[in-house]
């Protein structure tokens, strides 16, 4: 069985400076063995789970509050064009690939979704799981689009709607329910 204080190894971040800029990182903020490096701004609440890289070294990446990026993710942007930019309360699912792309508050991106350089997924909409969002696209709020490339689905439905809000506040518990183990 393992100890408390090897336990606690297992969900320490890396967080790394590039050419002197050291990301900035909410105190509230929980990073499960995330590794995140450069020019990036993590906001309160906000959760990086299991093996997210998070790389800020050629461009600016930032990441609004209470959003959670679930595990394995790939957060990156593009040298000398485009940042990326999470808002507040975005989903974003296991696996996913975010790369010079803007995220809207409260838009759900599924799990091992693609979005590449000058995409942008508006507040309201979701990216099916597996979708390849192609470079300048605009996923448009109360969309959902999947596919490779992703294309409009369907206008999401009274129930989407309701069930998106609920996401970010459920992965801010269980981020608090981590760090209350973990003292």
């Amino acid at each position: 069985m393992t100890n408390v204080s090897e336990a606690l190894t297992t969900v320490r971040p890396t967080v790394l400076p590039y050419k002197g800029v050291l990301p900035r990182i909410h105190a509230s903020a929980f990073l499960a063995n995330a590794i995140v490096i450069g020019d990036v701004e993590i906001g309160e609440e906000a959760s990086l789970w299991y093996n997210v890289v998070v790389r800020g070294d050629v461009n600016q990446i930032r990441i609004g509050r209470r959003t959670n990026i679930q595990d394995g993710t790939t957060v990156h942007c593009t040298h000398e064009r485009f940042t990326t930019v999470i808002g507040d309360n975005v989903t974003i699912g296991h696996m996913a690939l975010l790369h010079g792309c803007v995220i809207e508050d409260g838009a759900f991106i599924g799990m091992k979704a693609c979005v590449m350089d000058g995409a942008v997924v508006e507040g309201g909409a979701m990216v099916a799981a597996g979708a390849l969002v192609t470079p300048g696209k605009r996923v448009r709020a109360g969309e959902l689009w999947g596919g490779s490339p992703a294309r409009l689905l369907r206008p999401l439905t009274e129930q989407d709607k309701a069930t998106l809000p609920l996401t970010a506040p459920h992965y801010v518990r269980l981020s608090r329910q981590y760090l209350d183990e973990i003292g």
